[in-house]
Order: structure tokens, then sequence, then C-alpha cells
């Protein structure tokens, strides 16, 4: 009887920090440099990434939810996550595919629990319910002092000639994302073995390359593979 055929495992990796850290421009390389090594790869984002979870995306960050407050927040975050999920992230996964997302379960716990004052019960029992034992192989914080993040998304707004028009969390003030800012920081030191801090107060060229050398020391099937 012939043996199957050994596949690499697949790996689930998730990018958090706070706002105007760049985390959708290096999701975006990531996928780039891993399309060089014939790793099969997707693109996914939190809050959404599938049509329901995109719908609920759309209501919260237009700020219909905040009325509700908090924990609503919470428990509609976890309700995008299950469906994300179950629909996208796992199936993947279980073809060998990478999945790489911008934002995952961190950020419900250090917006909505850690900064909004949600009990961490409940969060823990969304994200035992939501995630349904799909835990991020790694998850990598970027960290930067939020007064330079605001800054660098004024520019670009003006570079770009653009109105800067923030969303629900972008419009917070600024000590709102000074401490979510110490909680992503506090979710990494709890959580060791999964997350990685990188100070992302450089160049996107230069956090590019600390990123890929955080991947590729991670997973053996890129040690030593240099940045394409």
């Amino acid at each position: 009887m012939l043996e199957a055929p050994h596949r690499r495992p697949a790996r689930f990796i998730t990018f958090e920090g706070g706002e105007g850290v760049g985390k959708s421009t290096q999701v975006r390389r990531l996928l780039n440099n891993l399309s060089h090594y014939d790793i099969e790869a997707v693109r996914t984002r939190e809050p959404g990434g599938t049509p329901k979870a995109e719908a609920i995306r759309a209501f919260i960050l237009q700020g219909r939810s905040e009325p509700w407050g908090v924990g609503a927040e919470a428990v509609l975050f976890a309700a995008a996550r299950h469906d994300h999920v179950t629909q996208l992230i796992a199936p993947n996964l279980a073809q060998g595919t990478w999945v790489i997302s911008d934002r995952f379960a961190d950020s419900t716990r250090a917006y909505q629990g850690l900064t909004g004052g949600v009990d961490d019960k409940l969060i823990d029992a969304l994200e035992t319910l939501a995630l349904d034992g799909h835990t991020p192989d790694l998850t990598i914080i970027l960290d930067m002092d939020p007064d330079v993040a605001f800054r660098r998304v004024e520019m670009r707004s003006i570079e770009d000639g653009l109105q800067a028009t923030g969303d629900r969390f972008e419009n917070e003030e600024i000590e709102f994302h000074r401490r979510l800012r110490q909680n992503f920081l506090d979710i990494a030191r709890a959580n060791p073995d999964r997350c990685v801090v990188i100070t992302a107060d450089q160049s996107e060229e230069e956090l590019e390359a600390a990123i890929w050398s955080v991947i590729t020391s991670r997973f053996p099937e890129l040690n030593g593979r240099p940045l394409p």
C-alpha cells in the first residue's frame, strides 16, 4: 500500500496592534514573500473575511453598535469570528493553505476586554466558542507610540489628497489608544510562546525584514530562507 504523500503543515499567522501601525501593508508583503517559496497562503482580516462577517464589520465600524455598549460589541465580534473561522480559516488550513489574518481574537481581548472593561469570563467564553480550537501558530504584534502612528496616518492622507476620517475606533481619544497599546503588550507577555512584539516605528522595508526573520526562525520549512 502506498503511503499518503507528506503534506507540510499549514500555518495560521495573525497580525495585531493599534491603529495605523502598518498591519495591512505587512500582511500583503508577507503573502508576496511566501509566494516566492511556493507557499500557498490566503490573506484575510477581522472583523470580516466572509460576507456575513463583513456585514457585521460595517455595522460596528460605522458606530451603529456603540449605543449597545462594549459587551454587545464583543458578542458581535465573536459572531463574525465564528463565521470567519468555520467558513474561511478552518477550510483553508485543512487543505494546506496558510492563513494570514489582519487582526484576530487578541483584538477583541484588547479593545473590548482590557480597554473596554468587558469581564474576562465573557471574553474567554466568546473566544472558546468563536475559535473552535483554531489558535494562531504565531501572532506578530506591531508596536508603536499611538501619537506617532496617528501622525503617520495624517501624513499619508495628506499625501494621497484624502480627508482623514476615522472609523468607530480610530476616532477614540488618544488616551484610549495608549491604553490599547499597553494591553497588546500585556497580551504578548502573557503568551510568550505565541506572540512576538516587533517595533513598528521603522521603514516598511525594515519592518518587513524583521517580520521575515521571525517567520523563518519559527517555521522549519522556511529556516534559512532569505527575504526574496
